[in-house]
Parts: C-alpha cells; sequence; structure tokens
C-alpha cells in the first residue's frame, strides 16, 4: 500500500523537533522543515519516535500555559 501523506508512512523516518512553547512533533525527513520548530533528534523510524517522545516528554501543555498557572495560584 502505497501512503499519500508522508505522516502516515509507517516506513517512514521522522524528525523529532521542538518549539518555543516545548512541544514535540514528528516531522517526516525528507519535508522541509517548517519555521519556529527546531530538530532535537535525527531521524528515525516512528517507533523508536515514539518511545523517545513517552521517555522525554512530559507534559502536553504549552510552556506559556504552564506559567499562567503556577503564576495564577
Amino acid at each position: 500500500m502505497e501512503f499519500s501523506n508522508p505522516f502516515d508512512s509507517l516506513q517512514g523516518h521522522f524528525f523529532i523537533l521542538k518549539n518555543a512553547q516545548q512541544q514535540f512533533s514528528l516531522w517526516p525527513e525528507h519535508c522541509a522543515l517548517p519555521d519556529g520548530w527546531q530538530v532535537v533528534c535525527e531521524p528515525a523510524s516512528s517507533d523508536e519516535c515514539n518511545r523517545w517522545l513517552l521517555a522525554n516528554w512530559g507534559s502536553l501543555q504549552p510552556a506559556s500555559f504552564a506559567k499562567e498557572e503556577v503564576s495564577g495560584e
């Protein structure tokens, strides 16, 4: 089966990107990198990237939201 969406490819390799809000994203290695995101891990399989994310990403909340929540107490 051929995939038309590079994000759906089970055989693809992905960068792990991080933005200023400390959020992460898997990004296909052959796609142009989006503005405002930096590479934190070189291309790896989807499974390897997901294992890295499970081990290293503690919160889905954007960093600015977490700061507002703490200062609002």
